[in-house]
């Protein structure tokens, strides 16, 4: 069985049996519960390794628990939720979420988000290598250490989020479609993936570019994909 233990927030029984019958069928270990006290309290007792959870539960908004696991645990954290609006995004992303998942989604896409937040997990406990690191201008990336600086300020960037600029940086100057990155990220190219890609770039960006006087290092091609500028 692997040692990677899943908290199950959801209240839809369907769903919530679906998720614990996917994780089972794959060797996970998990929990689950149906309300977000309970969430909370499983998380802080139990403390598992990732939380799946739903942002409308019927006693606190999924946000708020964010919000609240946040304030001491740095557990991956992703969301399954019917809202699809890029602004419930964007808040449950700002709020600490590590990834976040549309309703109706796949078993295929359930698991590659899992994956990726694995890797990340893993990768966290690798030894760092003064050959894995990327200077572009006032950034800097350490790829073996799992983390980016601007002007030696470390940037607090979600596993979605430095895996893309991962990414872009060892392509820098090379346009990636839209189907390339979200094959790469999550192992599918579904219109979840596109839209959640373009919600990611956009927190990626914000954080890149958000001191004072930084420069302009991704850049959009409408319909095609994204490139990272070299910086002088």
């Amino acid at each position: 069985m692997k040692t990677t233990t899943v908290l199950v927030v959801e209240d839809d029984n369907s769903i919530r049996n679906l998720i614990g019958t996917t994780l089972k069928s794959h060797d996970y270990q998990y929990l689950m519960t149906s309300d977000g006290k309970n969430a909370i309290l499983e998380a802080s007792t139990h403390n598992p390794d990732v939380m799946f959870l739903d942002l409308g539960l019927p006693d606190i908004d999924g946000v708020q628990i964010i919000h609240k696991i946040r304030s001491w645990s740095n557990m991956p954290i992703i969301v399954i939720s019917a809202r699809s609006d890029d602004d419930d995004k964007l808040a449950a992303l700002d709020a600490g979420a590590d990834d976040y998942l549309t309703k109706p989604f796949s078993i295929v896409e359930l698991l590659a988000r899992l994956r990726v937040v694995e890797r990340h997990l893993s990768n966290q406990s690798l030894p760092t290598n003064n050959n894995s690191i990327f200077i572009n201008g006032p950034l800097k990336v350490d790829y073996a250490a799992g983390c980016a600086l601007i002007n030696n300020e470390e940037l607090h960037l979600t596993p979605i989020e430095f895996k893309l600029l991962t990414l872009l940086s060892k392509n820098v100057g090379r346009v990636l479609t839209h189907n390339y990155i979200t094959q790469k990220i999550w192992g599918t190219n579904s219109d979840n993936d596109i839209a959640s890609l373009r919600v990611f770039m956009a927190t990626l960006r914000k954080k890149l570019e958000s001191k004072k006087g930084s420069p302009q290092f991704i850049q959009t091609h409408i319909g095609v994909g994204y490139r990272m500028l070299k910086v002088d």
